[in-house]
């Protein structure tokens, strides 16, 4: 039997503070709140499209570079969010340029340093 992935349920990252974290995609990048199982440790699940993001709290995380993963958001134009995440006072912007195809990248990182990427649709020409 082959095994048919139908698409990306969700993204789980550990936090260290839940309600920073919380404050970040909800407020700083305008995540929609989900509800939540009532599990038997803190967390939060945002929405993403038809995506989630799991965040569960770890008072336990270490304090260490986490570039080495990320995850991708797909937007109309990085240049407009950009210009949004400076309106709201997140100065945590790493680069934004153009991969080799001409799709516009920003990259981004969260209050314990997660990567987050957005970009867009190459241009074309």
């Amino acid at each position: 039997m082959a095994i048919e992935v139908k698409e990306l349920n969700h993204v789980a990252i550990h936090v260290s503070d839940l309600e920073e974290s919380m404050r970040f995609y909800r407020d700083v990048l305008g995540l929609t709140l989900l509800p939540r199982p009532e599990f038997n440790f803190p967390g939060a699940w945002f929405a993403f499209g038809a995506q989630e993001l799991h965040l569960i709290e770890d008072k336990t995380l270490l304090d260490a570079p986490r570039r080495h993963h990320h995850f991708a958001l797909l937007v109309e134009d990085t240049y407009a969010v950009k210009a949004e995440l400076n309106d709201r006072g997140w100065g945590a912007i790493v680069s934004h340029g153009e991969r080799p195809d001409g799709a516009p990248q920003l990259f981004i990182t969260d209050p314990d340093g997660y990567s987050i990427e957005f970009t867009s649709l190459p241009w074309r020409k």
